[in-house]
Order: structure tokens, then C-alpha cells, then sequence
């Protein structure tokens, strides 16, 4: 599923690439048809991210919002404008460096490829005739040069307009709603501080993570406390704090919960910035680049259950909790 960054990332791309048009909007898949005629036409007049779901604002006071899900994803095709704040495939306007822990690393580094499909780091150019799929990982794939493309697979919404072409397909949640119902969803979630990295949204972050008895573990997984943690994340932070998942939140001192947040805060943006969920510290030069490689060299304890840690050498284990996976260290978690 994906988690914080993915979603900010292609909220940016739609700001870049879509607000101040007036795109038309369809449903070739025709489950949307309804929705997409309320929209089609009117100016696209914000994109934004909370946490894992994104509101468009269109004119006449119309949103759509969109929670990818499980399966959803984001397909561009045309002469794609990249976020000069962000990186896809190796391409990074207005940066040095692939990434903030990326010492040694550039758009030279294009050939990189990661094996598991997290992201990819070849270069896809901009503008350029391309298709870029963007969700759990960023995919450019070209296109033979016809504008738009013939829709591929179950497309819930089509967005057109003169230069770029967005397609949706699979999300667990496509709308239209009124700005009452946008405030009501945001109103649902805990804060988010790619949005606002304050003293006061950490505070909220607090407090509402203070009161629960369940364990971190599962706070860090609830979307009313926090916005955009999900499973990666949540078993990188713990471990990067040194917490027992099954610790009740609310016997955790504040500033165990204020560090929770600045290490969240820290891992998002490097995430929306480079694509990959990086959660080591302090690589250069080949380290990085095999970890843009190879998912295990950029994780500390997700998915490397059986594998003795990399700090310690106890074996992390993998347990069922709260119906989700959970990847974590014994030893330097106790």
C-alpha cells in the first residue's frame, strides 16, 4: 500500500502539471462517469496531500479525493513536468544530489535500477514523451508517441488537458466532495508534517498518541493519530527508537513521542524527495547506491525477517499484529 511519500509525491506532480488548467475529466472504465461530468472543465485550482489521500480542488468549490489503496495508482503520459522538489527515475531539476543522504549520487547514476520495483531510479527525462506510473513505485515507460493514449486496463478517471494526461486505476476511494466534506475527512486525521512540520502539530500528535493504551505498534498505523505511517515506516521508526511495538502508547514518556515525530517528519521528506522509503542513515557513495538497489540495504529490519540485525546480530522477527505484518529486533527493541 502506498504510504505518505508516494501520496505527496503525486500530489506535487498534479500542482506542476494540472492546476491552472482546465482538464477534462472522464471515466473510460464508466464508474465514474457521474463524477467526472460534475468535473470535467473546471479549472484545477489546488493539489494537495493528507497523509495517504489527495484532494484535487477544482473550481466551483468541487474536490475530488482519492485514496489509492491497496491496488490504486497513477499513470502520466505526455510531456511530463517534473517537481523541481522531487526526484522520479533519477531525474532531479534543481538538485546536486540524488536524495538527502545521497553524498555521492546524481542523475548520472540513472542506470541504478531497484530490484523489488519500490522505485526506479532511470532517468526519464523532462519534458519528454513518457508515461510515468506513480504510486507504491515509479515506473516511466514510452509511449509510441500518440497523445493521449488509448486507455489501459480498468481507468476510473481520465484528467486531459492540452500537454499532460493522467490516469487512475484501482483506488479504494474516487469522489466528489463539497469543501464540508473535504474539512470532515481532514478533520478525521492526525497531522501531517509534510504539511505542517510545527511545534503545535507535533503537540496534537502527542497528545493524541498519549491517550491511547494500545500499543505504538498499532498507533503509529492509526491514521486519526498520524497521517501517512504505514507498514514499512512504522517498523523503521520503532526500531530506529529503540521501542518495543507492544508498548502501551500511553506509558511512553513525551519526548520518547515528540522524537517519534521528528524522526517521522525527517524519513517523510526524504521519501517524497527521493522516492524511496531510505530509513538508514548516513550512506554514501556505493553503500547508497546499492541501497537504491536492493531494498534490503536500505531497511533496517522491514522484510529481513530471519536475518540476523544489523546492529546486534539477533534474528528480527516477523509477527502477525493488528492483521498487518510486523518486522522488528528483540534485542534492540526490548
Amino acid at each position: 500500500m502506498p504510504e505518505g511519500h508516494s501520496v505527496h509525491r503525486i500530489a506535487r506532480q498534479f500542482a506542476v502539471n494540472f492546476v491552472g488548467t482546465e482538464p477534462a475529466v472522464s471515466s473510460p472504465q464508466g464508474r465514474f462517469a457521474q463524477g467526472a461530468a460534475v468535473l470535467s472543465g473546471r479549472e484545477m485550482v489546488d493539489a494537495r496531500a493528507v497523509g495517504k489521500q489527495m484532494l484535487l480542488e477544482f473550481a466551483g468549490d468541487q474536490w475530488l479525493r482519492v485514496h489509492l489503496g491497496i491496488y490504486g495508482a497513477w499513470d502520466f503520459a505526455g510531456d511530463v513536468r517534473i517537481d523541481p522538489s522531487i526526484q522520479i527515475h533519477g531525474q532531479t531539476p534543481g538538485h546536486s544530489k540524488l536524495g538527502q543522504t545521497g553524498e555521492n549520487a546524481g542523475p548520472g547514476s540513472g542506470s541504478v535500477m531497484d530490484r523489488d520495483g519500490e522505485d526506479s531510479v532511470t532517468s526519464i527525462g523532462a519534458p519528454r514523451r513518457a508515461r510515468v506510473r506513480m504510486a507504491e513505485s515509479d515506473k516511466a515507460v514510452d509511449t509510441d508517441g500518440q497523445f493521449p493514449p488509448d486507455p489501459v486496463g480498468q481507468v476510473r478517471v481520465r484528467l486531459l488537458n492540452e500537454r499532460v494526461c493522467a490516469d487512475l486505476r484501482g483506488p479504494t476511494a474516487c469522489e466528489v466532495l463539497t469543501p464540508a466534506e473535504v474539512d470532515a475527512v481532514i478533520q478525521r486525521l492526525g497531522p501531517d508534517p509534510a504539511n505542517a512540520n510545527t511545534p503545535a502539530e507535533r503537540a496534537r500528535f502527542v497528545a493524541r498518541a498519549g491517550k491511547k493504551k494500545t500499543p505504538i505498534g498499532l498507533v503509529l498505523m492509526d491514521q486519526s493519530v498520524v497521517a501517512g505511517i504505514g507498514n514499512v515506516y512504522r517498523a523503521e521508526m520503532l526500531f530506529r527508537a529503540g521501542l518495543n511495538p507492544h508498548t502501551p502508547a500511553h506509558t511512553l514518556d513525551r519526548t520518547v513521542l515528540e522524537a517519534l515525530w521528528d524522526d517521522w517528519a525527517e524519513l517523510l521528506e526524504i521519501g517524497i524527495t527521493v522516492g524511496q522509503m531510505i530509513t538508514i542513515d548516513g550512506l554514501e557513495g556505493e553503500a547508497y547506491e546499492r541501497a537504491l538497489v536492493e531494498r534490503d540495504e536500505r531497511h533496517w529490519v522491514y522484510k529481513l525477517e530471519g536475518t540476523p540485525c544489523k546492529r546486534c546480530g539477533t534474528n528480527i522477527v516477523l509477527e502477525e499484529f493488528g492483521a498487518r505484518k510486523l518486522y522488528w529486533c528483540p534485542s534492540c527493541q526490548s
